[in-house]
């Protein structure tokens, strides 16, 4: 652990895990995000499952960086990750609005600027990253491949 402490990485990493709460919020916040009401980086998700090609929707949040837009895994490998990969695309829902987007997975050297980013102002999900803002870039760069990071573009 004491080379975790020289990275600037921390003890209390925590595993997601969808717990009943997270549960809760989810089915509270996906209708606000339908609605467009969540907040203005919120943002419904859809993508067809990598097997069945149902459709499956989960509230994100999107993160912005030099004029592109940018979809954050701070939990790390979850379904819709391995769905988005698998279908090359995603769709974004705000409101009434509704976008078809391809999606480009960024390298980790691509990604360490959007995970900084968006773990200055995702404060919620800290608790899943193994960096905190001081931690240099090396640490950063191993951490990138724990928390996928996809730049959305126009399809």
């Amino acid at each position: 652990m004491r080379t975790a402490l020289l990275l600037g990485m921390r003890d209390e990493l925590k595993p997601y895990r969808l717990s009943p709460i997270r549960r809760a919020i989810n089915f509270v916040v996906r209708p606000l995000a339908r609605m467009g009401l969540a907040g203005r980086r919120t943002h419904l998700l859809t993508v067809p499952g990598r097997k069945t090609g149902r459709l499956y929707a989960t509230p994100v949040s999107l993160a912005w960086l030099a004029g592109d837009r940018f979809l954050v895994a701070p939990y790390g490998e979850r379904n819709w990750v391995k769905n988005a990969r698998a279908a090359g695309w995603v769709e974004l829902r705000r409101g009434s609005r509704r976008e078809r987007l391809a999606v480009k997975e960024a390298t980790p050297e691509e990604a360490v600027p959007v995970l900084r980013d968006y773990y200055r102002w995702a404060w919620v999900t800290r608790q899943f990253f193994e960096v905190t803002l001081d931690s240099p870039h090396e640490a950063w760069l191993a951490e990138a491949p724990r928390h996928p990071v996809f730049c959305l573009v126009d399809a």
